[in-house]
């Protein structure tokens, strides 16, 4: 049994017009907004929190990121009770398949919404157990005892030549034409402790404020808004979304 104390925001930035990102934050989409709330497992047999950074001309990205959260959060709710983890991982990969197929196929019908597509980071809860995944430069940390961990894997070109430095030409996404996307996802269960704090967060926050500094505000108990707020004091270059989740 575990609390969980959950803070998410969603920011336009200072630059762009229109917020392209969204959070699903447990029970709530957030975009241009905050929230808040706490919950215990014991209570819920299942949740999703889950950021999304959309891409696109026009509305695109707005709309393919709040149709990939609206359909996971779907998915995960009707998904049948006392499935093995060996299933449940296969349910969500054919999941992905098939919000990919559909994102690529408004695409065809609608012009202006061709090639439009979106990251996805995503913490799973189902069972009794915890799952996490990525597709995309949407990026899931994990605070310890003080020490920020980058846990998914940016998928950009800088990460596939060993770069360190984030890059916003990404190889993995859903949507955009591509058809071969794949999503990293892995259990972790056994892994979580007391005193966790996990991030997800968008390339608007890592882009504009260094990991360093993340470290220091979550180590302070910053809720996802105020992540946002540094992010838009150095200039706020792009929307900017943060989710952050406290294990006690």
């Amino acid at each position: 049994m575990s609390r969980i104390v959950l803070t998410a925001a969603s920011r336009v930035g200072h630059v762009r017009s229109n917020n392209e990102d969204m959070v699903l934050a447990y029970d709530r989409f957030v975009r241009s907004d905050a929230y808040q709330t706490e919950f215990m497992t014991e209570n819920t047999d299942r949740f999703v929190v889950a950021l999304a950074d959309g891409m696109g001309g026009h509305n695109a990205g707005e709309v393919a990121s709040e149709e990939t959260l609206s359909n996971l959060k779907f998915f995960i709710e009707d998904l049948p009770r006392g499935l093995a983890s060996g299933e449940f991982y296969e349910m969500v990969q054919e999941w992905m398949q098939s919000i990919n197929q559909i994102i690529n196929s408004r695409g065809l019908v609608d012009r202006s919404l061709l090639e439009m597509g979106t990251t996805l980071v995503c913490v799973l809860y189902y069972g009794g157990r915890f799952y996490w995944g990525n597709c995309g430069d949407s990026r899931l940390y994990r605070l310890r005892d003080g020490q920020l961990t980058q846990l998914s894997t940016d998928h950009s070109y800088n990460n596939g030549d060993g770069s360190q430095k984030h890059c916003n030409i990404i190889t993995n996404c859903i949507g955009a034409g591509i058809k071969d996307l794949y999503l990293d996802m892995f259990e972790f269960t056994d892994d979580v402790r007391s005193g966790d704090t996990y991030m997800l967060c968008s390339d608007g926050l890592n882009d504009m404020v260094p990991d360093s500094t993340i470290e220091h505000l979550l180590s302070k108990g910053c809720t996802a808004n105020q992540l946002c707020e540094a992010a838009i004091e150095k200039g706020g270059y792009d929307n900017v979304s943060t989710c952050v989740f406290h294990i006690d």
